[in-house]
């Protein structure tokens, strides 16, 4: 079937939801808003889009795109209209846990409709732009029927039947996100302590970090061979951060965040492999539970 003009109903007009929606209603698609503030739904409808009052008549649509605050309010809005799903299908762009996904797929299942989880890579400014990313997974066939949707959003990845995989990339992707800015704040506070704008740190941190980004695939290559002994690495033992650690405490700052590194660095070096790449660091990290 084509789904050029297949319509589309959104639950959940936050920054997200809204975008979403907009994009889908500017592109021609029949579009159906529902919100549990009705109040929010009042611009989309000025626009063309038609509200829904209740979620049991917003179900109403070939495609149900739920974009809520978190997992349980996906059931809190779907679990009294669960014997409308079946033959539905839904695909659910809420930021869930990996397990939670699955936890929502199997749910849906159990009502006789199609799943496919979605994690949104971007921020409500970037969709439908060319740095807008959308990660799925789920149902592939339901990835397949609606691409042509989802591409309108930005671009579309599908990462296979298990339900939880497009959220444990969206939240590992979201790690590495955050670590970086904490590792920034980190800097900015430590020149801060000195007078230093923050403005001109990150301008300094925004040259000096694309120079570093072509490690990521040599650290990879290393973590994949498993053998953190390949000579040219930088040793454990040359990578630890104490300078950095005792520069933080003289200026009068928090040494939290280069603390976690230091604390991974010196797991490795008392397990006897000091002599070992910085790569190593991810044993500390793949084992961190245990220890």
């Amino acid at each position: 079937m084509t789904n050029a003009h297949c319509s589309v109903s959104f639950l959940g007009l936050g920054a997200m939801g809204s975008q979403l929606a907009r994009t889908a209603l500017n592109a021609g698609h029949p579009t159906i808003v529902w919100n549990r503030s009705a109040a929010r739904t009042a611009a989309l409808t000025a626009e063309g889009a038609t509200a829904a009052p209740t979620v049991g008549q917003a179900l109403d649509a070939d495609l149900i795109v739920a974009c809520l605050f978190d997992q349980a309010s996906v059931r809190e809005v779907l679990d009294p209209v669960a014997d409308r799903l079946a033959g539905r299908r839904l695909v659910n762009l809420t930021t869930t846990s990996p397990d939670g996904a699955r936890e929502l797929a199997r749910w849906v299942a159990e009502q006789g409709s199609d799943y496919l989880d979605g994690g949104i890579m971007a921020t409500p400014e970037m969709i439908g732009t060319t740095q807008s990313a959308i990660l799925y997974s789920g149902s592939a066939a339901l990835f397949d029927d609606h691409r042509d949707v989802f591409e309108l959003w930005g671009s579309a990845e599908y990462f296979g039947e298990d339900a939880g995989m497009a959220s444990l990339y969206d939240l590992a992707l979201l790690s590495a996100m955050y670590v970086m800015f904490a590792g920034f704040f980190h800097g900015a506070a430590m020149v801060g302590a000195a007078g230093v704008p923050a403005k001109e740190f990150a301008a300094r941190t925004a040259a000096w970090l694309p120079a570093l980004m072509p490690a990521l695939a040599d650290y990879a290559t290393v973590i994949d061979g498993g053998d953190y002994g390949v000579p040219g690495q930088q040793s454990l033992y040359f990578s630890d951060v104490s300078d950095i650690v005792n520069a933080s405490r003289d200026q009068g700052i928090s040494t939290e965040v280069i603390d976690v590194v230091q604390r991974l660095i010196h797991r490795q070096i008392d397990a006897g492999h000091g002599t070992d790449g910085f790569a190593r660091v991810i044993e500390s990290i793949k084992t961190g539970a245990a220890a």
